[in-house]
């Protein structure tokens, strides 16, 4: 950070907004040009390239948790699941290449397998401020690729007085007719003569919804389609959250604080599915219109997970004398994602297979059936496997930093240097159960009562679009038939140790980096050293052997960085950044487990992978206009060491005479360019009413490449080129505001150009590549202020009724296809004090 005096322009800035610093007396100002004031004057303190987005940006758009709230951000775009913001990409980089920080602390991932935190689980009603840092400084973690997430909630210093807000709302999913309720409060207040402040939080959301989906899994032959699913989802989804800060500032030169934050999700989902496939007339499936005789299947999934995180953050700030400062920090944060006996799959097939079988629409299969597929009296109970599945991340951290500030003639500035020491602990457990009999006669195999599907519905009928799938599979039935059941007969050693390890991660890190200014001129330079020390254990099963299987390295990474920036004016400035970044793989690449399945069959994870390694450029102007406005440009590249990926490895080293052995690798190089374009601005020079819009357009246009190999299948190795996992080459914002008296409103586009799920089975070939496609959606909220207290809101969210297609090669092929309707919701808002 800067150590001069906050620049005029910021302070302009905010007081062009009504946003003026703290006094007793002073009156908070809200709206849209406040958030906007606020959000450039952090992004133009800040020495290297950062975007952010306040709590009244949030609170003005109808957006459900972080995640989407920053996907309104220039270069980020979000990954969506069943509808909601849920995973963010920044510049072009998965979710699983950018870190997260709450208060300083690194939130931990509740996913078993993956470093990406899903922000779903942050109630955007909770936040003060989020913040994209998109050059890391010296003294900042150089953990992320794309971007590093800052979380920031509310602290008493940051009002003018007390504070107590509560709010409450409804809203209206029109796919399932059904209706959520949510809350939230949030109190501040200081103590002691203004010295202690306490702030605090909590908030709660009820989401009932629904989702229809058809997929085919891309089991195409060329145009013929040989097995489809169609699939009817009903989600429960709650969040909790609640936050607590203190903060005790005795004196003008130290203050501490102790950041507390605590948020659980859960999402409570039953899907009912009909499967087709096993076409008897023509293996390769059939053609659109044309039927055949195949076999159907009814199967139930039935689970509820849990996530939370917790983050607890304690920090001394310290100015001795005149040019010293002192900052002191210790963080600890666990996430943990938990899945208790779930129904994995309850399988019913067809007595006899079905005459009549097609589809119509290839993009979205549409069932051509006769009736007697939505008859459960037609199928007789298969199978049913349960699971029990549990991860639990911890990370626990220690920081130290000293600055001295000096003058040197024309020149001020700072040095600063510091340490970080990271403990981080990844454990996942997984136990698994299947109950399936050879003998279809054998009635007693699955406990007593009836085996047909008709014992197991409920007499509610299915509303789905794409084809009759009858009536509703009963999970409480399923799980009434269960309970009579033996588990130790059931239960799969393999699948219950394969998925079991704990990898231990511990970084170090030091720093020291340089400040100077001069006129227009300021220069921040220095270096970063991280030693990484890694352990893991797992398990290798083959058959019924389990064997473990433990790996340990370590390795140190010298991370340079320098940041220019040059004011042309008060308005206008220049920017220049060089850094380095380091990336630890995926867990679930990590991860030493192996699996041999038979003897030619095998699935191999690499705790050898080195860590990815970045170079990245950013060249970039901004200028302030109209006071409360910016417009700025900036282009950038990353080249990228040692991305890793899938491979084949069968044909070569110990898998010479494996058919298939799917394992990771580092390949040699990627590379990632793109440049970001925006421009936000009140229109106050218009006459009026019409100068109480605002306007906001951001985009970015970005390219990536990266090269990769695996089995050709004739004993040798092919390499072809791809574009990064998550990357669209097109990512864009436009929103319209309005500000006049009491009304306020917002109408907002987000867009993504198509881009790269996942490879196909065969990762050389480009037709099995399943691509995400274009994605639009478009969000309404507007306010009124009754009085100087109270507001009524309301928010409608994907107005457009954008749905989530997945294609395999080119977009006439289905791979997943899911449509969720609009949602509406109204609330009521109180500001006691």
């Amino acid at each position: 950070m800067r150590h001069f005096a906050l620049p005029a322009l910021t302070a302009g800035l905010l007081a062009a907004a009504g946003v003026h610093a703290a006094e007793p007396a002073s009156v908070i100002v809200t709206g849209q040009r406040a958030s906007l004031a606020r959000a450039i004057a952090a992004q133009e303190q800040a020495d290297n390239i950062v975007s952010v987005v306040s709590s009244d940006d949030i609170g003005h758009l109808p957006d459900k948790n972080a995640a989407e709230a920053l996907a309104r951000m220039p270069g980020v775009s979000v990954q969506r699941d069943q509808g909601e913001g849920r995973y963010v990409v920044v510049r072009g980089l998965d979710a699983d290449y950018n870190s997260v920080t709450i208060n300083g602390a690194l939130v931990p991932s509740p996913e078993a397998t993956r470093r990406a935190v899903a922000l779903d689980v942050l109630p955007a009603g909770m936040i003060r401020s989020l913040e994209v840092t998109k050059s890391a400084t010296p003294d900042q973690d150089a953990n992320s690729l794309g971007g590093s997430v800052e979380v920031k909630t509310l602290s008493a210093f940051d009002l003018p007085g007390k504070l107590l807000n509560v709010g409450a709302a409804v809203g209206h999913d029109t796919n399932t007719s059904q209706n959520s309720p949510s809350a939230n409060l949030l109190w501040a207040q200081r103590f002691m003569d203004g010295k202690l402040g306490v702030a605090a939080g909590i908030s709660g959301e009820k989401r009932k919804f629904g989702s229809d989906n058809v997929e085919t899994g891309g089991d195409w032959n060329g145009k013929r389609l040989a097995g489809f699913e169609l699939r009817d989802y009903l989600p429960t989804r709650e969040r909790r959250a609640g936050a607590i800060n203190l903060d005790y500032r005795p004196d003008a030169a130290t203050s501490y604080a102790l950041r507390g934050f605590i948020s659980r999700f859960s999402d409570e989902e039953s899907r009912d599915r009909m499967t087709i496939g096993d076409f008897e007339g023509n293996e390769d499936g059939v053609l659109e219109g044309e039927t055949d005789t195949a076999a159907v299947e009814r199967r139930l999934r039935q689970r509820k997970y849990t996530q939370e995180i917790r983050s607890l953050t304690g920090s001394l700030d310290r100015r001795m004398g005149q040019y010293w400062k002192l900052h002191a920090e210790a963080a600890a944060s666990s996430a943990t994602d938990k899945t208790p006996d779930a129904i994995a799959d309850a399988r019913f097939t067809n007595l006899e297979s079905f005459d009549g079988i097609g589809f119509t629409n290839p993009r979205t299969p549409h069932l051509i059936a006769p009736a007697g597929v939505a008859d459960a009296a037609n199928y007789e109970l298969d199978s049913f496997a349960l699971e029990r599945a549990s991860a639990k991340d911890t990370t626990r951290q220690l920081r130290l930093d000293l600055q001295r500030d000096f003058d040197a003639g024309d020149w001020n500035g700072a040095v600063k240097f510091g340490a970080k020491t990271t403990r981080r602990d990844k454990k996942t457990d997984t136990e698994a159960w299947e109950y399936g009999s050879d003998d279809p006669t054998d009635d007693d195999y699955f406990g007593a009562g009836p085996n047909s599907m008709s014992a197991f519905v409920n007499g509610t009928r299915l509303n789905y679009p794409f084809g009759n799938l009858g009536y509703a599979i009963d999970p409480a039935l399923v799980r009434a038939r269960l309970a009579g059941l033996a588990r130790d007969p059931a239960r799969v050693a393999v699948d219950s140790a394969l998925d079991d390890f704990r990898l231990q991660e511990d970084i170090d890190a030091a720093y020291l980096q340089t400040s100077l200014r001069r006129g227009a001129w300021s220069l921040l330079a220095g270096v970063r050293a991280e030693r990484t020390r890694f352990t893991a254990d797992g398990s290798q099963v083959t058959d019924d052997d389990i064997t473990p299987r433990s790996a340990s390295r370590s390795y140190t990474n010298w991370l340079p960085g320098v940041h220019l920036r040059f004011d042309v004016d008060q308005a206008t400035s220049v920017r220049a950044a060089w850094s380095n970044s380091v990336v630890r793989a995926n867990f679930a690449q990590l991860a030493p487990g192996v699996s041999l399945d038979g003897d030619d069959e095998a699935t191999i994870g690499n705790p050898d992978l080195a860590p990815l390694l970045s170079h990245n450029l950013d060249l970039g102007i901004e200028r302030v206009i109209g006071g409360d406005g910016v417009v700025s440009a900036y282009v950038f590249t990353k080249a990228i060491r040692d991305f890793t990926y899938t491979t084949d490895l069968a044909g070569s080293g110990d898998w010479a005479d494996y058919a298939s052995a799917i394992s990771y690798k580092n390949g040699d190089k990627a590379r990632v360019r793109g440049i970001e374009l925006a421009w936000q601005q009140p229109l106050r020079m218009l006459p009026a009413p019409f100068n109480g819009l605002l306007v906001g357009i951001n985009g970015s246009i970005t390219n990536s490449r990266a090269t990769i190999d695996s089995a050709d299948g004739d004993g040798g190795r092919a390499a072809r080129t791809i574009r990064m996992p998550g990357q669209s080459n097109r990512v864009g914002n436009v929103m319209l505001g309005y500000e006049a008296g009491p009304f306020s409103a917002r109408l907002a586009m987000n867009y993504k150009s198509p881009y790269l799920l996942e490879l196909g089975e065969d990762t050389l070939d480009a037709t099995q590549d399943r691509f995400v496609d274009t994605q639009k959606q478009l969000d309404l909220s507007m306010s009124w202020k009754l009085d100087k207290r109270w507001q009524v809101t309301f928010d409608a969210s994907n107005l457009n009724n954008e749905h989530y297609y997945v294609y395999l090669g080119d977009k006439s092929r289905n791979a997943q296809h899911e449509q969720y309707g609009r949602t509406y919701k109204i609330g009521l808002k109180a500001s006691i004090f």
